[in-house]
């Protein structure tokens, strides 16, 4: 990675996705966890002061440094506790059904390969737990989908691989998994980044 993808783009992601208009958003993804929770694409930490009371413990799978140190005083301050784990959401370093829930917030867009990431999470997460996520992904208005595809090379190249095509929903269910409830809508801001999922599903 050059310089623009180690120490630049967190920074901007972390802003991007750090918009207090997306607080309702996360606090309804997390709603309702509880026991451990490995979080796939950690960040600085964004999620942490949406997770209930009952999640004791916080893995956290995230490959970027700046992201870590950004996460640090979120950490320090988390009531649950936070263990950086991993690296890299397609291998994950943890046992068999080990954890009751995975989360991830902005991060199915970006996973090279996101069927072995998701594939990941239902090996680590124990039968009848949830995975939970929100994310960005193709509109339904065919207008927006059009712009969409015509920027999603650019996105790539200036996102670090982030897609805007995206189906949370679709990659979930092709991953074997039931998908319990969604929604989804617009947020603010220009629409082709905008259009949000955020989903539970059964693994």
């Amino acid at each position: 990675m050059g310089f623009y993808e180690q120490q630049v783009l967190p920074r901007l992601v972390d802003v991007a996705c750090g918009d207090r208009g997306f607080d309702r958003w996360r606090a309804e993804t997390s709603e309702g966890l509880s026991g451990t929770v490995v979080e796939i694409g950690f960040g600085s930490g964004l999620n942490l002061p949406h997770y209930p009371v009952h999640v004791e413990r916080v893995l956290a799978v995230e490959p970027s440094t700046v992201a870590r140190a950004r996460a640090a005083d979120r950490v320090a301050a988390a009531p649950q506790g936070v263990e950086f784990v991993g690296l890299d959401g397609e291998s994950i370093p943890l046992a068999d059904d080990s954890v009751d829930a995975a989360l991830c917030t902005f991060t199915l867009c970006t996973i090279p390969d996101v069927d072995r990431a998701l594939a990941e999470i239902r090996r680590v997460v124990r039968p009848g737990g949830e995975f939970r996520f929100l994310e960005h992904g193709l509109a339904p208005d065919p207008g927006v989908a059009r712009w969409q595809h015509r920027l999603d090379g650019v996105q790539q190249r200036l996102a670090g691989g982030c897609h805007l095509t995206r189906e949370p929903v679709g990659l979930a269910e092709r991953a074997g998994m039931t998908v319990t409830a969604s929604r989804s809508a617009f947020a603010r801001g220009p629409k082709p980044w905008t259009y949000l999922t955020v989903g539970r599903a059964t693994v």
